[in-house]
């Protein structure tokens, strides 16, 4: 008679070993790889397509899209953002890789986090407040997997969310990036980085910031080697 307990653990060790392979490649790939995060709540809409359309399609990192909203909200962003972008742009999963010249958007109703070996990871964020999806712990989780490889970008948006998250990324090495007044349609958020002290290495105008991230992804890559696709 067969064991099924048997061939159902067995099962089970084949999948968890397939995993941690495509994981271990994933991590190899990911060794090098500037990685933008560009965090915004209200008025932070047409921001980010600016910014996104500006960027060229063979953009040298990887991004992922972070923008206050409700944990019911339908999947909009995605589909807005892919019309105005040469770049690859897909709702972030559990488990997605980043890779240059992806875009990935925090999806609703979860925070979105970054592993180690350069994955997504997403956890439930739950119904009520503080602000959701949170900027500040994928500024951090990010910070501690990618250190100087990581850029932030704050942008539009009502409260402080990005602040902490903003200072993580200052401190273990990367480049944090705030929208100007002028150019913010709501400057609370990027006012917050701005006025921690001296964790904003660069207050620009939302037209400027596409080309400015092409520059700092270079010289990530220059520093690091290049990155794998």
């Amino acid at each position: 008679m067969m064991d099924l307990t048997r061939r159902s653990d067995d099962s089970i060790l084949r999948a968890q070993f397939t995993t941690g392979l495509r994981r271990s490649s994933a991590g190899r790939r990911w060794f090098g790889v500037p990685v933008v995060a560009l965090v915004c709540s209200a008025g932070g809409l047409e921001p980010l397509c600016e910014i996104l359309a500006d960027l060229p399609r063979r953009f040298p990192a990887a991004v992922i899209v972070l923008r206050h909203q409700s944990p019911t909200a339908a999947d909009r962003m995605a589909p807005i953002l892919r019309a105005r972008t040469a770049l690859r742009v897909k709702t972030a999963a559990d488990g997605d890789a980043l890779v240059p010249g992806r875009v990935l958007v925090a999806p609703a109703g979860n925070h979105t986090l970054v592993s180690p070996d350069g994955m997504i990871t997403l956890i439930d964020s739950g119904e009520r407040p503080p602000y959701r999806p949170s900027a500040d712990l994928l500024l951090t989780t990010l910070a501690m997997a990618a250190g100087p490889r990581a850029i932030a970008v704050v942008l539009s948006g009502y409260g402080n969310d990005g602040a902490t998250g903003a200072s993580v990324i200052h401190r273990l090495g990367g480049v944090v990036i705030a929208s100007d007044a002028a150019t913010s349609p709501v400057f609370a958020m990027p006012q917050a980085a701005i006025e921690r002290d001296a964790v904003v290495d660069h207050v620009v105008p939302v037209g400027a910031i596409a080309a400015l991230l092409q520059s700092l992804a270079e010289r990530v890559i220059d520093a690091s080697g290049p990155a794998a696709g």
